[in-house]
């Protein structure tokens, strides 16, 4: 490791909480057969890891961000991905986006917990792609690996806050059957977050796919319907 990343992980350590190292393994199931198994936590609270990654990433190199991502500690992945998303977010040219984005992607291995994805996808590949193909995403949630199909449901979002939903409607619709729990809730936010925008489009995909989306991914899509609506969707009486 570089010193500058040597002095990054010391100061996660410096910040560690003994009693949140101990709660974040079960939170972010790190346990045997878990969807995070074998990480590691440092039990730092996210706003210090914000803090850190904003003194650091102007400095930082992309080599030295790789050696954040690719740590087994999951604070040192989310603080270098922290970075990176402030890095991109201050760049203004297209080269130097489309250097940060095949980066990401080729970092996509240690990517590998909801929190992660949710906090650089969509700022990273769904800026980058909003006026692109989305071949991508489309590649991604055919991948059979959940934390990138995770990625192409979120990645999703920025588009949605564009008022742009085919996309995020076509992905949610290949997606809504997913096995994994982590997959319903994600399907079930993106859709929810355009309900918040265009509430007629929302309606449309849920009445046709409702009776056969799985329960927790109903119940994100319509956490903000009115009472009587929403029963009547859990009832089935749509």
């Amino acid at each position: 490791m570089s010193q500058l990343t040597e002095q990054i992980i010391q100061s996660l350590k410096d910040r560690s909480i003994p009693e949140k190292a101990a709660f974040l393994p079960g939170f972010f199931k790190a346990f045997p057969g878990g969807y995070g198994e074998g990480d590691q936590f440092l039990g730092v609270t996210v706003p210090d890891q914000r803090e850190i990654a904003k003194q650091f990433f102007k400095e930082i190199s992309l080599e030295e961000l790789s050696q954040l991502i690719e740590n087994p500690f999951h604070e040192a992945r989310l603080t270098g991905l922290m970075s990176l998303v402030y890095r991109y977010e201050k760049t203004k040219s297209e080269s130097e986006h489309g250097v940060l984005v095949d980066f990401y992607l080729n970092h996509l291995d240690f990517i590998n917990n909801w929190d992660l994805v949710d906090s650089s996808c969509s700022q990273i590949l769904g800026h980058f792609y909003w006026k692109k193909g989305k071949k991508l995403f489309y590649e991604l949630a055919d991948s059979g690996q959940l934390w990138r199909q995770r990625i192409a449901m979120i990645s999703s979002y920025f588009w949605i806050k564009k008022g742009e939903f085919n996309d995020a409607l076509a992905l949610a619709e290949k997606l809504k059957n997913h096995p994994h729990d982590l997959m319903h809730k994600a399907v079930g936010w993106m859709l929810r977050e355009i309900g918040n925008r265009d509430f007629e489009v929302e309606m449309e995909f849920l009445k046709k796919h409702y009776h056969t989306m799985p329960r927790t991914a109903l119940r994100y899509a319509i956490e903000k319907f009115p009472e009587e609506l929403r029963q009547d969707f859990l009832k089935g009486r749509i």
